[in-house]
């Protein structure tokens, strides 16, 4: 589902901007506990406001536990990452829902608001992020690396920002393939007949959807025409060359999908997940960028407020930030830790190499674009 989740995350957003947890959750369940001692903390809006690093740590560990939902241990190495935040600081993390949505996330605020289990953090696309915030459901916060999330992927008031992501890449079987594809218009030759998948149909899947954004980026369209990727994808079809077939590990491996156009991350995932049975190279094309991340925020009503600010501060640390690198995904500090010397070089070069800065569609064009989509592409 979180897979879906991120699929799902373009066609329903309201603006692009730009996963066994339960097996290390606590067996107990915790009460609410904002009390006179972290009421400060529950308003913090930085680390320093209630005296520091060092402060909020120790009211963390005192708030013993910290509630996450919606998060898959094998989604951008999530399971690692709350396993190293527990063994370092001490606290339990609690997961509800990891197979959840982002709008169950939210519900989830809403409807155990006061309660102990409430979720403190969420992980949501960015549409629900903004509707977190236009429903008062996130509490304002800056970690210390706020000055390294660059601008148009955080909330200038401090309410979300962006946290990894990917690109829309292009996977290939390279032991069938010996002359490697280049950009989109090459999967239009002869050998890629019968052989190309997009991640699901793009009038539901996000991914699918960002996928033939991409290609209309590469034909001359733009994040206000989005036709020229739907032209693109009748011509591959008219050509033999696309397969409606969704990309999945199981369907590389059986040959139904030869090449896929899909995320960065999951190209990855599936060209280690394959590794000895399928030989599958992944690149960005250089025309054509199309990128989406995800959105972290606090509960206005976490019951943990310490625990989640913390929580938030570990992963926009070097250590959290490598943490969704070693699972493959883009965290949004990347170039800051590149030019700092903090990140994971080894890491770093199993990630499909991409140059320049994302940009993103609005909300109006988002909308008219997905509108295109649901008109257009049944028929074409």
């Amino acid at each position: 589902m979180k897979w879906l989740r991120f699929q799902g995350m373009a066609v329903v957003a309201t603006l692009a901007i730009g996963s066994s947890l339960a097996a290390c959750s606590s067996s107990s369940q915790p009460t609410a506990n904002v009390s006179a001692a972290n009421a400060c903390w529950a308003k913090a809006t930085s680390a320093s406001e209630c005296g520091g690093m060092a402060a909020l740590v120790k009211a963390a560990k005192a708030e013993g536990h910290l509630n996450v939902i919606a998060l898959p241990p094998d989604w951008a190495n999530y399971g690692s990452i709350i396993k190293n935040f527990e063994v370092k600081y001490g606290i339990s993390v609690n997961s509800e829902n990891p197979n959840g949505s982002s709008g169950e996330e939210l519900a989830a605020i809403k409807s155990q608001k006061g309660s102990g289990k409430a979720p403190d953090v969420v992980d949501v696309g960015p549409s629900f992020a903004l509707q977190g915030t236009s429903e008062g459901l996130f509490t304002p916060y800056r970690v210390a690396t706020w000055s390294s999330i660059p601008a148009d992927q955080k909330s200038a008031s401090g309410y979300w920002w962006d946290d990894y992501g990917g690109y829309i890449s292009i996977g290939y079987n390279a032991g069938i393939f010996h002359n490697a594809p280049t950009s989109f218009n090459s999967l239009l030759a002869p050998q890629y007949k019968g052989s190309v998948c997009l991640d699901g149909n793009p009038e539901s899947a996000g991914a699918a959807f960002a996928g033939v954004f991409a290609a209309a980026l590469a034909n001359g369209g733009s994040f206000n025409n989005i036709e020229p990727g739907i032209q693109y994808f009748k011509s591959l079809a008219k050509a033999g060359n696309f397969v409606p077939t969704g990309a999945s590990p199981s369907s590389i491996e059986s040959g139904q999908c030869r090449v896929t156009i899909d995320w960065t991350y999951l190209e990855a995932q599936y060209a280690v997940g394959l590794k000895g049975k399928v030989d599958w190279k992944v690149f960005v094309p250089a025309v054509g960028h199309y990128a989406s991340y995800y959105v972290q925020a606090i509960s206005k009503y976490a019951p943990d407020p310490a625990a989640a600010r913390l929580w938030e501060e570990y992963l926009f640390s070097p250590a959290g930030q490598n943490g969704w690198l070693e699972g493959y995904a883009m965290p949004v500090e990347l170039s800051s830790m590149i030019r700092n010397g903090t990140v994971n070089k080894q890491a770093l070069s199993a990630i499909p190499a991409v140059s320049g800065t994302p940009s993103f569609p609005s909300l109006s064009q988002l909308t008219k674009a997905q509108q295109v989509i649901i008109s257009q592409w049944p028929s074409v």
